[in-house]
């Protein structure tokens, strides 16, 4: 279901599994990427809503959630936490795709003593973001979308998803996608990320051209005691292009937290 709480005088929305929750299950707290919205996440919020307290978020200006979008990742984090401080979420396991890993990273760098763990997914200590992108969305954003839409999905499952995909992005605002991506661009975690004291899972698709499997590895090679796991045939959209391997790798991790 879908809830809304106000956050700074902006209406905020999150998708939640029933509540009351039940105490002894971790909570699950999903963030998604760039001009995207909670919805990336169904696959993996109806399918373990049995098994977890969840939450995912819309960040403001997306999805159902009032504002304008940001253009910082430490200012996304700060939204993020007021938000689960509205929803009255403690200790959660933060899910991030793309924008969201960053946010997730920054986050456990920030307050790693309010998480149990964090899920980087298609992420990496630093996302740069081509400067001819950035200037596509404020010249000619339609065609920066489809190109987007394309590739960020593996070969194989382009036609399955890329004209959803492209279609999703197109009804964002162009200056809040804009926001987004500059947002990445400025994010560089690299020197600090071996300090992250949370246990971590690190999620990329073997196919990723956005943050390809290298970024991924950097994060699990230094963030102390990380967990890696390479999807097979997928892309950037992993946790929509395999669901049943994403979705265990992911619950594998979260049982095993203390």
């Amino acid at each position: 279901m879908i809830c809304f709480h106000e956050v700074n005088g902006l209406k905020m929305a999150c998708w939640v599994s029933r509540r009351p929750w039940q105490a002894e299950r971790k909570t699950l707290v999903f963030i998604h990427g760039s001009g995207g919205d909670h919805t990336v996440w169904l696959h993996q919020c109806i399918r373990l809503k049995n098994a977890f307290n969840i939450a995912a978020l819309d960040l403001p200006g997306h999805g159902r959630s009032e504002g304008r979008g940001e253009q910082d990742i430490s200012v996304y984090v700060e939204w993020v936490r007021q938000v689960l401080e509205a929803l009255a979420i403690e200790k959660p396991v933060l899910i991030g795709h793309s924008l969201g890993a960053a946010i997730s990273l920054k986050y456990a760098l920030t307050y790693g003593d309010k998480l149990a763990g964090i899920v980087p997914v298609s992420g990496g200590a630093a996302m740069p973001v081509n400067s001819a992108i950035l200037e596509g969305l404020k010249i000619d954003p339609a065609t920066v979308i489809a190109m987007a839409a394309k590739i960020a999905v593996a070969k194989s499952n382009r036609d399955r998803l890329s004209d959803i995909l492209m279609k999703s992005m197109s009804g964002v605002n162009p200056d809040i996608l804009y926001g987004d991506f500059l947002a990445c661009s400025k994010h560089d975690v690299t020197a600090t990320v071996s300090r992250i004291r949370v246990p971590a899972l690190v999620i990329c698709g073997d196919e990723d051209k956005m943050t390809p499997p290298e970024m991924s590895r950097y994060l699990k090679d230094h963030i102390p005691g990380a967990q890696w796991a390479l999807i097979r045939n997928a892309g950037h959209f992993v946790m929509l292009e395999n669901v049943e391997e994403f979705n265990q790798a992911l619950s594998t991790f979260i049982e095993s937290l203390p």
